[in-house]
């Protein structure tokens, strides 16, 4: 549903039948057989129809982390402790996280967004090549979403707005998605049952390792959290009502990059949780997305086909932060690097497929 809000920008469709005709005219004249090189032929037809051109070429891609607390996590929904959001912020901003290191492999630029740790993260100052800071906290961490919602519809409209304001102030035309939360799996799997009327224990599992016994008391008090939130049904109510500061801020992030044409590669659970969202506010938000992983998360297979989505990746990964859009960026750059400079079959002088 297409919600008419000052907040939410209208996003238009991608049709542009000229340039999707050109596009695949260009990858079909590649000095190959013809669909050889398989799904990395659809990733190139997209990121060319998203940035308009049969010679996309990437400009200081972005890498988003967005950080926040929940009070549910509290209730003992995760195995870690809340002081691990905090502590895995400050290993972001030294470097020495996994998606510090892959983003730094892959000359990603990484920004760390605090929309709402409950320790607050001290400033620094910005070192050259470094992770950076943005703080757009909303509130020291979510309320408890098993007692009534845990954002007032202001703050939910504050951390939206956040999120655009990020991506506004940011260069280049990819924006990769990464999130950190204790207790933030909970809050995916509260968006996919309640706009993806999946049952929740479909949509719950692990997390960062709870054992089946807190598996069952993590589905329990996420039933409690839907019973408690009943009357938001629609898309930003329910991302009021349940969601983080952290899923809030993305869902703004995403709407922005869309509206720039900016390539969105999400990462897994948490962040298609975002893009659930936003997709529910304007459909068109998902012509621009690039889906990096198939998380282990149960939920998110559930979410990805509602998307209609198909990942790039399966490894296995449940680490969220962003490293699965790390890992799968290379098959980005290639996708642009084949499109660009691979000959095609007349500059080549090679003799194309007989009508036989």
């Amino acid at each position: 549903m297409v919600v008419m809000n000052p907040l939410i920008p209208e996003i238009e469709p991608l049709a542009d039948a000229a340039l999707d005709a050109r596009l695949q005219a260009c990858i079909d004249n590649k000095t190959k057989p013809l669909g050889s090189l398989g799904r990395l032929e659809t990733l190139a037809h997209r990121i060319g129809t998203i940035l308009g051109t049969e010679t996309p070429r990437w400009v200081a891609p972005q890498m988003l982390v967005c950080a926040g607390d929940h009070g549910l996590a509290a209730r003992g929904v995760s195995a870690y402790p809340t002081d691990v959001t905090w502590q895995m912020v400050e290993n972001f901003l030294a470097g020495g996280a996994a998606v510090s290191v892959l983003a730094r492999q892959n000359g990603l630029a990484l920004t760390v967004a605090d929309c709402g740790v409950a320790r607050e993260i001290p400033p620094r100052a910005q070192k050259e090549g470094a992770p950076r800071l943005v703080s757009c906290r909303v509130a020291a961490g979510t309320q408890d979403a098993s007692t009534g919602p845990a954002m007032t519809q202001a703050q939910c409209d504050q951390a939206i707005a956040n999120g655009r304001q990020i991506v506004r102030n940011m260069p280049g035309n990819a924006l990769l998605l990464g999130e950190m939360g204790i207790g933030n799996t909970s809050v995916a799997s509260l968006l996919l049952a309640r706009l993806g009327g999946v049952p929740l224990a479909e949509c719950t599992g692990a997390g960062t390792g709870l054992n089946a016994e807190g598996v069952a008391r993590k589905l329990r008090i996420l039933e409690t959290s839907l019973s408690a939130n009943a009357d938001a049904t629609e898309p930003l109510q329910a991302l009021a009502a349940l969601g983080g500061f952290e899923v809030a801020t993305l869902t703004g992030a995403v709407l922005q990059a869309a509206l720039e044409r900016r390539v969105i590669v999400v990462d897994g659970f948490i962040t298609t949780a975002a893009v659930l969202v936003a997709s529910r506010l304007q459909p068109a938000v998902l012509e621009r997305c690039v889906f990096a992983h198939h998380s282990c998360e149960p939920g998110h297979a559930h979410m990805l086909r509602l998307l209609n989505a198909r990942a790039l990746l399966d490894m296995g990964l449940r680490l969220g932060e962003g490293s699965g859009a790390a890992l799968a960026w290379p098959l980005l750059v290639s996708a642009c690097t084949f499109l660009n400079e691979m000959a095609s079959f007349e500059s080549a002088g090679v003799d194309g497929k007989s009508a036989a």
